[in-house]
């Protein structure tokens, strides 16, 4: 019981993500989620996504300023035929949100060169919180009290979890025109991870004389690292069409726990068992041992990553955008756009990576028409596969392929100011997973759906000095 117990505590860490791949953002202007096809641009939102544009830009300063609202659902249906002399079909709600988000771009060209910067969040960005907690920590804990006797009926179950990631990143880069129609740009990205998992359980029977005279499981683990991104673009450019790639190597991100909680407590315990504390006493490599001794070298394994200072990488994926545009008239224009994320050979925890079927691969396209001088509007689709299995999705951190629309537009306020609106939402593909052998470490087989929702409003400022 203790093993499973522990199981269950320690594999608490989720994530909310927007639109791009597995661990990367994609939209940070508001012209993306208005048309998503922005591997083309020349405007100040090529900062991200087509640093070489930049050359056929604004001359002189830029500066663009924009917030986003995103609000999603991440829902896990457990369904267990014979659990406990009954079936166990419950479906767990998870609210992923983050406040208003902002990203900031500047410009600066002249002649051939420009230079350019962007700040904002550009890996995972929210946190998500489960209610009731998730299937991880009630399938087994439900089953193991039963081998002992107490029923659901003779106790109040309570659980609670979440999970906050963001990577913030800062990016600066150089753009230089080669001649009339090629261009170069290099860049360099700061990102900082900043994250935690926080959850408990208690089984609290109607004769308690404590807090929690069954089950008590807490932690509060915080993670924050850093990471680098080098990345390079190139661009062709005429009076209709344009080319454009870009590359951003893989950012390696090895996080650092600050662990505030890591504890346990079962019936017949005089106070619950204090990991942190024996590890801030015996150091982490000894704790490990003594708990292998103690608990079993799989309970050990499980316990280490929330140790306090152990490390777990959140690697950002190498991504490959391709992307061509082009003007049929001066008003209307058209994007396509392909991306990949490198996701396999990007280190995630436990080596989840190594789970996947391939990287994740996005087909964008979008469209752009000016009404006249002063209004634009504009629209856009994504379609994102992540190739995922059984093996990678997890209660505690999954994913769903989906077709993203958005639509939006822009109005030319002055000469030199522009306000952009957008709304987008993601379509996802439920997943299921299963039939589950010894599901959760019961006898029972068991299967899992995973749904998604998610959209996002958003609106910008750009201004031309």
């Amino acid at each position: 019981m203790r093993k499973l117990l522990f199981t269950a505590l320690c594999a608490i860490t989720c994530s909310a993500a927007y639109a791009g791949g597995l661990m990367t953002n994609t939209n940070y202007h508001i012209a993306f989620d208005r048309m998503f096809a922005r591997g083309a641009t020349t405007e100040i939102d090529a900062t991200f996504s087509n640093p070489a544009g930049l050359a056929w830009g604004n001359e002189g300063f830029q500066f663009s300023l924009n917030f986003q609202k995103p609000w999603q659902n991440r829902d896990i249906e457990a369904n267990v035929p014979g659990y406990l002399g009954s079936n166990f079909d419950k479906k767990y709600n998870g609210k992923a949100s983050a406040p208003i988000v902002p990203a900031l771009f500047a410009t600066y060209k002249k002649d051939n060169w420009a230079f350019s910067t962007m700040i904002g969040i550009v890996g995972s960005g929210g946190f998500v919180e489960y209610d009731e907690g998730i299937p991880m920590f009630e399938v087994p804990i439900r089953a193991m009290l039963a081998q002992k006797g107490v029923m659901p009926k003779d106790y109040a179950y309570i659980a609670n979890m979440k999970g906050k990631q963001y990577i913030y990143g800062g990016q600066l880069n150089i753009t230089r025109k080669i001649n009339d129609n090629f261009s170069a740009a290099v860049g360099i990205r700061a990102n900082y991870y900043d994250g935690y998992n926080r959850g408990f359980v208690e089984a609290i029977s109607p004769a308690s004389v404590g807090p929690s005279d069954l089950v008590n499981l807490r932690l509060d683990c915080i993670q924050r690292g850093w990471g680098f991104t080098p990345l390079f673009s190139f661009a062709y450019h005429d009076e209709h069409l344009t080319i454009a790639a870009r590359y951003e190597l893989r950012t390696k991100i090895s996080t650092s726990n600050d662990t505030q909680e890591l504890s346990i407590y079962m019936a017949g315990q005089e106070k619950p068992t204090d990991v942190k504390a024996l590890a801030e006493q015996l150091g982490n490599e000894k704790t490990i041992a003594a708990l292998a001794q103690a608990m079993g070298e799989d309970m050990a394994a499980k316990v280490q990553p929330y140790l306090p200072d152990e490390e777990t990488r959140y690697d950002m994926p190498s991504l490959l955008t391709v992307a061509v545009g082009y003007n049929f008239t001066p008003q209307f224009r058209a994007a396509l756009e392909y991306h990949f994320f490198d996701d396999k050979h990007a280190k995630m925890a436990g080596d989840r990576q190594k789970e996947l079927t391939h990287g994740t691969h996005e087909f964008l396209a979008g469209v752009e028409y000016d009404i006249n001088e002063k209004f634009t509007v504009s629209c856009g689709g994504q379609r994102t596969d992540y190739g995922l299995s059984d093996g990678y999705q997890q209660n505690t951190s999954f994913a769903c392929d989906s077709y993203s629309v958005g639509l939006g537009g822009a109005w030319n306020i002055s000469d030199k100011m522009r306000l952009n609106v957008s709304y987008f939402c993601s379509l996802y593909s439920d997943y299921d997973k299963g039939p589950i052998q010894n599901y959760q470490g019961t006898p029972y087989t068991g299967t899992e759906t995973y749904s998604r929702t998610n959209h996002v409003i958003g609106i910008g400022l750009d201004y031309k000095f």
